[in-house]
């Protein structure tokens, strides 16, 4: 498959010489007490949001991480399980193995800790990932999914899917598109590998998800991303790309549908205290309660012009309705 080869290849690169302009560079820098974090790693930060919450980190979470980049994240997850091979770093580039361990032993000698044997990194592809089914709390990977094709990207749902505990959660960062990107762009193996032509719409990356078996999706952050503009690319029009996070949880799958929350809220301004809508879901008065698309879309079937159902912000902080 010439598109991995191109991926492969790129990032190899990127490995050996380290390109601080490279696809994405937009990852956050996180700022916890005690965390110090090499420049090198900063440089190497590959991603295009950030997979780190610490509300998914709590109670020293067995994490796995795919696309180890310089290593930053790794180190970001091992703040949170400071065990030895609480986190399993992942990935099919030896260049880029060999970089991170490197990277690793220098924020070893920043913080102190903090110790190399907290990251276990591990030679494996995305597709058929190195770990044992049911095996893993948090599992995250920082724009490398964009990069698959339809088929490749099915399979590397699933082997997440797999890897996960019953309730675990998988958390990504990738590039979106709401725009038709014509088949050249699709097609450019360099484009795809830079983390910008194999972006998804929302709704069909999400689909994704949810055909794998997540019964919840959190749709947490969508931002300003990239421009591919005519004079540079093979398009007739600007096309506009955002970022999103969303963290994809390994529920059961209602009967009726996935709950995805992208950002709406319902608010009650009646004339009592609350209702309740005998679904589970209580509205008190003047408060605002996350709610979940199916939920909210309910709400408005009930045509009562006491509740009001924002559109969706694209952040979702948790809290919600299911």
């Amino acid at each position: 498959m010439s598109y991995l080869n191109a991926t492969h290849d790129l990032y190899k690169e990127a490995a050996l010489s380290p390109d601080v302009g490279l696809c994405c560079t937009t990852n956050p820098i996180w700022e916890l007490p005690g965390l110090k974090i090499p420049r090198i790693m900063q440089e190497m930060n590959y991603g295009c949001g950030s997979t780190v919450h610490a509300r998914d980190l709590v109670n020293n979470p067995k994490m796995l991480y795919v696309g180890v980049g310089g290593g930053m994240e790794l180190l970001q997850f091992a703040y949170f399980n400071r065990q030895k091979g609480g986190v399993i770093g992942v990935d099919v580039v030896n260049e880029m193995l060999k970089a991170s361990k490197k990277n690793l032993k220098e924020a070893e000698q920043l913080n102190p800790w903090f110790n190399s044997s907290f990251v276990e990194l591990m030679k494996g592809d995305a597709l058929n990932l190195p770990v044992e089914d049911n095996s893993i709390d948090v599992a995250a990977q920082n724009c490398l999914f964009n990069i698959f094709k339809e088929d490749d990207l099915k399979k590397a749902i699933a082997e997440m899917y797999r890897v996960l505990r019953p309730h675990g959660r998988l958390v990504m960062s990738d590039p979106t598109c709401e725009q038709h990107m014509n088949e050249n762009l699709r097609n450019d193996d360099r484009l795809r590998a830079l983390c910008l032509s194999g972006s998804l719409p929302i709704a069909d990356y999400v689909k994704m998800l949810t055909d794998a078996g997540f019964g919840t999706i959190e749709i947490r952050a969508r931002k300003p991303y990239r421009v591919l503009d005519p004079k540079h690319y093979d398009t007739d029009e600007l096309i506009y790309i955002e970022s999103i996070e969303v963290a994809a949880i390994k529920d059961p799958m209602p009967s009726d549908g996935a709950c995805v929350f992208s950002g709406k809220a319902a608010i009650y301004y009646g004339d009592d205290d609350y209702i309740d809508d005998k679904k589970g879901h209580i509205l008190l008065k003047n408060q605002p309660l996350a709610v979940c698309d199916k939920t909210a879309a309910a709400l408005s079937a009930l045509n009562r012009d006491d509740i009001f159902i924002s559109e969706s912000t694209y952040h979702y902080d948790g809290g919600g309705c299911c």
